[in-house]
């Protein structure tokens, strides 16, 4: 890979994407993570514990089970971590850049499914007459289960990009002029 094939951008982008990018890429992997663990907690709830769907919000959702029916924050989640995708690749190189740009495509599709519910939930439009918002796949696939599959595969290849970065050769950092996993100076001796 040549240095041409990496553009660098500049400014708050290049910083985030070089000396920011460990702190950066940690937050947002919490944050997709715990997202992705609300939605096997649900799972569990439902499977493993026998309550019903209607009941079976998450950690969150039982506190706040107006989390779970707002489709703008569903949707808003979704778009903020597309664009968290997009903004974070360019700190990426080689196979773990690969990893994270299945992620992004996977994430745009999953965005999309988010757009139609969201459209569907401010116009009363519904999709093939459902009685609720319902995406494409979910014509085919139960919602908590769709959505569970859905979260499953844009976080494993996003874990995978992050462990391959994180153990990126000294070429790959020297194109992103990223810092992530690079070895710590010792401290000189005095």
């Amino acid at each position: 890979m040549s240095t041409s094939e990496v553009t660098r951008p500049s400014g708050f982008l290049g910083n985030l994407n070089s000396r920011n990018h460990h702190r950066a890429l940690t937050v947002f992997m919490i944050i997709v993570v715990a997202h992705w663990t609300e939605h096997i907690v649900q799972a569990v709830q439902i499977y493993g514990l026998g309550w019903p769907t209607s009941r079976a919000r998450g950690v969150l959702g039982l506190p706040f089970p107006w989390l779970i029916s707002q489709e703008w924050l569903h949707y808003g989640y979704a778009l903020v971590m597309l664009v968290f995708l997009w903004v974070l690749r360019h700190g990426f190189a080689g196979r773990s850049r690969q990893w994270w740009n299945l992620a992004l495509a996977l994430q745009f599709w999953h965005h999309i499914e988010h757009l139609l519910l969201f459209v569907q939930a401010q116009s009363g439009w519904r999709l093939a007459g459902a009685k609720v918002p319902t995406s494409i796949v979910q014509l085919l696939i139960p919602r908590v289960e769709l959505h569970l599959f859905y979260n499953t595969i844009v976080t494993i290849p996003m874990i995978v990009a992050v462990v391959l970065h994180r153990r990126a050769s000294a070429a790959e950092r020297e194109l992103t002029q990223c810092l992530c996993g690079q070895p710590k100076q010792p401290a000189l001796a005095s």
